[in-house]
């Protein structure tokens, strides 16, 4: 398995708590389009998906992140 495919695993298992909608996920699913998120939902997320990965995701980065695989690719190379 790739480092991006244990990224996108466990990003989507974050996303499961707060996918009220019960969207099927993919690389373009969008969080405000699709899941339908609101401010404060993506801040409860963000913070999530920093806790997991013991990483920071700047408000610029998140800003710049409207997709699933946009996410995975930030904290990849966050990681990197």
């Amino acid at each position: 398995m790739s480092d991006r495919q244990a990224i996108y695993d466990t990003v989507t298992a974050q996303i499961e708590p707060f996918n009220k909608k019960g969207v099927t996920l993919n690389d373009a699913t969008t969080f405000q389009g699709d899941l339908e998120w609101d401010s404060l939902t993506v801040m409860d997320f963000v913070a999530a998906i920093e806790d997991e990965f013991d990483i920071i995701i700047t408000m610029n980065m998140q800003a710049e992140i409207e997709t699933v695989g946009q996410l995975v690719d930030a904290v990849a190379k966050l990681k990197g």
